[in-house]
């Protein structure tokens, strides 16, 4: 894989996996004591056998750790600096997978009657994850936006440090 695509990788790999590892570490949320038949659910849960979904969710935890350990490393300062703006976009994508998989963890859950949390996981994690997401592609696209244009903000820490007066304005 050419270099210059294995940040992009890793940050998809890392908001990819980590629904996926949250929804197979949290396990089937069924109510304890009774059969499979007797539940009730709002949206039945896929057919894998809970030692599957366990060994799905460790493995793309373990894809989210190595993606989270490169883009970290290379987040590092040094001339070839992954560009730390992005984790602006990455966070929020970060939290809108760990509610979306907790979330449908809950929807999935067998319950006896109504499934009561799932409606309010939805009432309430909807709007969040869609607000997490819309944030992520604005400031994205913001940045991408930047990049075309060239511009970037001076380096070397924050505050005003860098900054000189333009010609005429001021000492």
């Amino acid at each position: 894989m050419r270099r210059h695509l294995i940040r992009p990788a890793a940050a998809v790999t890392l908001i990819v996996t980590t629904p996926v590892a949250t929804w197979g570490l949290m396990g089937r949320q069924d109510a304890a004591g009774f059969e499979p038949a007797e539940l009730d659910y709002l949206v039945r849960p896929f057919a894998i056998p809970e030692g599957a979904e366990t060994a799905i969710g460790a493995a793309a935890a373990v894809l989210a750790a190595g993606a989270a350990v490169l883009l970290g490393r290379a987040s590092r300062p040094g001339p070839d600096r992954f560009d730390g703006r992005w984790w602006e976009v990455i966070g929020p994508l970060l939290a809108a997978g760990l509610l979306t998989g907790a979330i449908w963890r809950t929807v999935t859950a067998g319950v006896i009657g109504a499934n009561i949390g799932a409606g309010l996981a939805i009432l309430l994690g909807g709007p969040v994850v869609a607000g997490l997401v819309l944030w992520s592609l604005g400031r994205g696209l913001w940045l991408a936006r930047s990049r075309r244009r060239g511009t970037r903000p001076p380096r070397g820490g924050t505050g005003t440090a860098g900054w000189r007066p333009a010609a005429g304005q001021g000492t």
